[in-house]
C-alpha cells in the first residue's frame, strides 16, 4: 500500500499493509486531514518515524464485529487498559500508550491504518465524510470545557485563528463569554468576523493582564509568553500548543500573578460528533484543498502556506 513516510525526509513509500492484532480493526481510509502537529513532527517534534497522520475517517474492512463496513473515527490514544492511568480512568495518559501517527503507532497518511477496536466511533448518518474528518481536533476543543468553566461573565481569548484555533472559538463561542480571538491570518480572522467572533490582528493587540482565560492555539513557542501577558492575575491559561523546542520562556509570571496554568490534549469524540451531527460547529468551509496520497509531500507543503486552512489527504484517489 501507498503511505506518506518521515524517516527524517518526507516521502511517499509503499509499505506492506497492517495486520490487525485480534483486538484491532484494519480501515480504509478515506479522508485524513494535515495538522500543524504533522507539520511539527517533520520539523522534530517527537522524534516521531514513520507514517504521519492522525485526523482521519476510515471504513472497517476487517474485524470490529458490528462495526464491519461503517464509517468510523479513531482516538489516537492507543492503551494498555491496565495500567495504573488506565485503571484509574486516565487511559490518554497510559503508561505504555502509543499515538497513532505522533508517538509508536503508524498514521493514517496510508490507504490501510489497523487500530484498536476500542477506539473506533460511528459517524452519525448525517456527518459526511468531510466533515467527521475533524472529529479529533473538535474534541480536543471540546475537552477545554471539561477542564475549566466558562462563564458568560468571562473574558476569553483564543491566541491563534488557525486550524485549531478556529474550533476552539467555535467551541467556547457556545459559552456565551466575551470571546476574542487573535491571529495573524487575514483570511481565518475574516473567516470568524463573518460568523459573528470577535477578531483581531496579532499587530493589534494592546494592553493585557485583563483576561480571565487565554487559551493558547499559536503552535509557536513563544504562545506561552503572550498568554502570561494577557491573562490576569489568578486567571488561567489553557495550553492547546504542541511543538518543537524553542527558546527559554520566564515562567515567574505565573508564579507572581497566582496563574493556573492547564495543559490540555485529547478530547471527547462523542461530544465532537453529536455537534457536528446537530450542525452546531461549522467544519466543512475550512477545507481549502484536496490532494491524493500520491502527492503527500505537496500536501504538507501546501498546508504550511498561510493561504490553506485544512488541507485533506485522499488515499483512495
Amino acid at each position: 500500500m501507498r503511505a506518506l513516510l518521515f524517516d527524517g525526509e518526507l516521502k511517499v513509500a509503499d509499505l506492506p499493509a497492517p495486520r490487525p492484532a485480534r483486538d484491532e480493526v484494519l480501515l480504509r481510509v478515506e479522508r485524513a486531514g494535515v495538522c500543524a502537529t504533522d507539520l511539527e513532527i517533520t520539523r522534530g517534534y517527537m522524534n516521531f518515524r514513520g507514517t504521519l497522520g492522525h485526523e482521519f475517517v476510515g471504513v472497517v474492512t476487517e474485524g470490529g464485529g458490528e462495526l464491519a463496513g461503517r464509517r468510523v473515527v479513531a482516538e489516537i490514544n492507543c492503551v494498555c487498559g491496565k495500567c495504573d492511568m488506565c485503571t484509574r480512568g486516565l487511559a490518554p495518559h497510559c503508561r505504555r500508550r502509543t499515538v497513532i501517527g505522533i508517538d509508536g503507532h503508524p498514521g493514517a497518511f496510508a490507504e490501510y491504518v489497523a487500530v484498536p477496536v476500542r477506539n473506533c466511533h460511528p459517524i452519525p448518518d448525517g456527518v459526511s465524510d468531510d466533515e467527521a474528518v475533524f472529529a479529533e481536533p473538535l474534541a480536543a476543543a471540546f475537552q477545554i470545557l471539561r477542564q475549566v468553566k466558562i462563564e458568560p461573565r468571562d473574558r476569553a481569548m483564543v491566541l491563534g485563528s488557525g486550524r485549531l484555533g478556529l474550533l476552539v472559538a467555535q467551541v467556547v463561542a457556545r459559552t456565551g463569554c466575551r470571546l476574542c480571538v487573535v491571529g495573524r491570518n487575514p483570511r481565518t480572522l475574516e473567516w470568524l468576523d463573518r460568523r459573528g467572533i470577535t477578531a483581531m490582528a496579532a499587530g493589534d493587540l494592546r494592553g493585557g493582564f485583563d483576561q480571565d482565560l487565554a487559551i493558547d492555539c499559536t503552535g509557536a513557542p513563544e504562545g506561552l509568553e503572550l498568554a502570561m501577558r494577557m491573562t490576569r492575575p489568578r486567571g488561567t491559561i489553557v495550553m492547546k500548543t504542541t511543538c518543537r523546542p524553542g527558546p527559554p520562556v520566564d515562567l515567574a509570571p505565573l508564579v507572581v500573578n497566582e496563574i493556573t496554568l492547564v495543559g490540555s490534549r485529547c478530547g471527547p469524540f462523542p461530544d465532537a460528533l453529536a455537534a457536528l451531527a446537530r450542525r452546531e460547529i461549522e467544519v466543512a468551509s475550512l477545507i481549502t484543498s484536496r490532494v491524493p496520497l500520491s502527492k503527500g509531500t505537496e500536501a504538507l507543503a501546501l498546508a504550511a502556506r498561510p493561504d490553506q486552512i485544512k488541507v485533506l489527504i485522499l488515499p483512495q484517489a
